[in-house]
């Protein structure tokens, strides 16, 4: 099965705490919640699966074990797939931030209009013609 695109949240930020170097399970979920500011907190279930998922993806690999406190602490690391399908989805977002950036900068000040041709460049507002006279 292919990683879809565009990806996940929680996949993008799990392929974004491994870009820089393997982590263990508790690591990639603390560096998860990090990166999110706190919105989200991966479960050792979830992350695992999504670990096992993107392994078989090829995204993702197992780097090395070892036994800390007698518990096995595993580590994974970004494949060379994983970094494509990370920076591909990175200039995604980036192309999608400045469309929406561009976009809000060229909305007009507030208290303007959003209507009709006055958002055209080269283009004159038209006054807003109301009633006038009659019995108040």
């Amino acid at each position: 099965m292919a990683t879809p695109t565009p990806l996940r949240e929680p996949t993008f930020l799990i392929l974004t705490a491994l870009a820089r170097e393997p982590m263990h399970g508790y690591g990639i979920i603390s560096d998860v919640a990090a990166l999110s500011g706190g919105r989200l907190a991966l479960r050792p279930g979830t992350l695992y699966g999504a670990l096992d998922r993107l392994t078989d993806e090829r995204l993702v690999e197992r780097d090395h074990e070892e036994v800390v406190e007698g518990r096995l602490r595993r580590y994974y690391r970004l494949t060379e797939a994983g970094r494509a399908v990370l920076t591909a989805e990175t200039e995604r977002l980036r192309r999608n931030v400045e469309a929406a950036s561009q976009r809000l900068r060229a909305r007009p000040a507030v208290g303007g209009t959003s209507r009709g041709p006055a958002n055209i460049p080269g283009t004159a507002a038209r006054p807003i013609l109301r009633p006038t006279g009659g019995p108040a």
